[in-house]
């Protein structure tokens, strides 16, 4: 049995509907987990979804802002969320397919200034991943359970994550103190980074690409903010990840490429 897994920040889900669709389409993932929906839960546009054969959909949305979705042709069960840093901001949804956990999660980006004495919202990013860390670390069945973390996580942790190693370390997303807690979140589980299962760490591997860049694709100043991983229960499963960089190409682009990972059960 297998499991393919897709995750996009799609920067709008109903500005971006077609492109949704597209994807589902093209490449036919059994979850489709969205991120940055930017809508409210009545507003989604399940019609369209469903009509691509994605009969299962659960969502936490809120106007104008955030918001995650899982979109699945399989059955989705035991859906959920967890709020963190004592918001309703619509940062995370699980549930549960073919049998795996399936966590995703949008991280808040942090602001510009990477410093949480004086940026609220670097504050709020460094306080998010603490306790994301401390919430896996207490996670039952850790050695047993089959678990996917997917999602726009906002780091980029090694060096080959970012189009500059120098010259981002005070960028937000690539900044030593995110790194860290960055990896103290895989500590937690043991989670396996799944694509640097494909791709070797001194090679270069982006998912987003700034829309300030008038030729995103000549400059390639990308960063890998776009994360999947496999808890240890999971260890061997994955099959292949594919970055599906022509999408950040499409008509009214997301500035970030879908990632997708498949697994045998």
């Amino acid at each position: 049995m297998s499991l393919k897994i897709a995750t996009w920040n799609i920067n709008s889900v109903r500005l971006r509907i077609d492109s949704v669709v597209r994807l589902l389409d093209d490449h036919k993932p059994d979850v489709l987990c969205l991120q940055e929906t930017k809508c409210p839960d009545d507003l989604f546009p399940e019609k369209a979804i469903k009509a691509a054969g994605y009969e299962y959909i659960e969502k936490s949305g809120q106007k104008g802002y955030h918001g995650v979705a899982i979109v699945a042709r399989v059955p989705l069960e035991k859906s959920s969320v967890k709020r963190f840093c004592g918001k309703e901001d619509c940062r995370h949804i699980q549930a549960t397919a073919k049998g795996v956990e399936i966590h995703n999660f949008y991280v808040p980006a942090g602001g510009d200034e990477p410093d949480p004495e004086i940026n609220e919202k670097f504050a709020h990013k460094i306080q998010f991943l603490e306790e994301m860390a401390s919430w896996f670390k207490n996670a039952k069945q850790k050695t047993t359970a089959k678990r996917v973390v997917v999602g726009d996580l906002n780091v980029a942790p090694l060096e080959h994550d970012v189009w500059s190693h120098k010259q981002l370390l005070k960028v937000v997303s690539h900044t030593p103190q995110e790194v860290e807690l960055f990896e103290k979140v895989l500590a937690s589980h043991k989670w396996i980074d799944v694509p640097r299962l494909f791709t070797p760490e001194e090679e270069k591997l982006f998912s987003w690409w700034s829309y300030r860049s008038k030729d995103w694709q000549a400059s390639n100043r990308g960063r890998r903010l776009d994360h999947i991983w496999a808890s240890p229960a999971m260890d061997g499963m994955a099959k292949s990840v594919t970055t599906f960089t022509d999408a950040r190409s499409w008509e009214k682009p997301s500035d970030h490429a879908p990632v997708i990972a498949e697994f045998k059960l």
